[in-house]
């Protein structure tokens, strides 16, 4: 197998039938040694028969359907684990990036790039709020980051099998695919391209769900977050100390009567100091929990696919 398509699908069977035909087109010059994998991630919808009616008019294409869902990251994992090509080309079923652009960054990678992502210069559709808070989210995520990740990139993306094994060799259970990428290093190059609007379907990033991933990804790839505490602790000790003196000149100088304001402005103040280093410990705590269980990141609950030619982990 030359090349594999994965696309992690959820609640996306309106977007099946043009997502086959669009890859399907971009595939034609390698079809002959080129699969399509498309992996349900727990649909409530009818995704999976979506999936299995492409699948008759589409020979390379292979259906990988999850027990449950387990987010975008996972089953995206799960397809490149399922996958088998030399080359791997990963985008969303919502067609906002082009796989047409599958040509360019495969004349990039035959000029040696281990790894061809797509950067954003342009994101039609989308509202200014989620503009602004994609183009802050890239610039503080490598602000906090040990690891520079590309800015206004995805997980769109074509790599080759040597960086994509190097990715499957990680163990961590809250994956940030991008990052691991970045931080997996290797010969790395973009091409810019216009993201199209949404034209079928709903968002399944919305605000909480964009509140958590970026969370997820500064904790995975950055202790810097701890190091913030301790810097709010010595902040807050200053801050006690310049208003014990605040305090003690109005009293000698003003004869105020005890004042409510101050005691409340002192409670309030290290109380939220508190509240967040005790959240950011816990996001680690988390991790360090979710990690220790060793659990299996999915199970595929069915396959297209014949169990003779299945790779031996989804059997598992």
């Amino acid at each position: 197998m030359y090349l594999s398509v994965v696309v992690p699908c959820m609640n996306e069977e309106e977007s099946i039938p043009g997502l086959v035909v669009r890859l399907s087109q971009a595939i034609k010059p390698w079809k002959d040694q080129a699969e399509i994998i498309l992996v349900d991630d727990g649909s409530t919808d009818a995704t999976w028969k979506a999936i299995e009616a492409a699948q008759l008019t589409c020979p390379q294409l292979v259906g990988v359907k999850l027990s449950a869902n387990r987010g975008h990251q996972i089953a995206l994992t799960a397809g490149l684990e399922a996958s088998q090509g030399d080359r791997i080309f990963m985008l969303d079923a919502d067609l906002q990036d082009p796989p047409e652009l599958l040509t360019d960054m495969m004349f990039m990678m035959d000029r040696g790039f281990d790894v061809v992502y797509g950067r954003r210069s342009e994101r039609r559709g989308e509202t200014m709020f989620k503009k602004a808070t994609a183009h802050l989210f890239y610039r503080f995520l490598n602000a906090m980051s040990d690891v520079p990740i590309p800015q206004d990139t995805g997980d769109f993306r074509l790599v080759n099998r040597r960086s994509l094994d190097a990715v499957l060799a990680m163990p961590e259970k809250a994956r940030f695919i991008r990052g691991m990428f970045a931080w997996a290093g290797f010969k790395q190059v973009g091409i810019e391209y216009i993201r199209a609007p949404r034209e079928l379907g709903e968002t399944k990033y919305p605000l909480r769900a964009m509140m958590r991933f970026a969370i997820d990804a500064m904790t995975a790839f950055s202790t810097k977050p701890l190091k913030l505490a301790t810097r709010l602790s010595f902040i807050s000790l200053l801050m006690a100390g310049l208003m014990a003196v605040y305090v003690i000149y109005s009293l000698v100088v003003y004869q105020t009567a005890p004042g409510w304001a101050s005691v409340v402005l002192a409670v309030s103040f290290f109380s939220g100091v508190q509240l967040l280093t005790l959240g950011i410990l816990g996001e680690y705590i988390g991790r360090l929990y979710v990690e220790a269980k060793n659990r299996p990141m999915y199970f595929v609950s069915e396959d297209t696919r014949d169990v003779e030619q299945s790779p031996q982990r989804l059997r598992a």
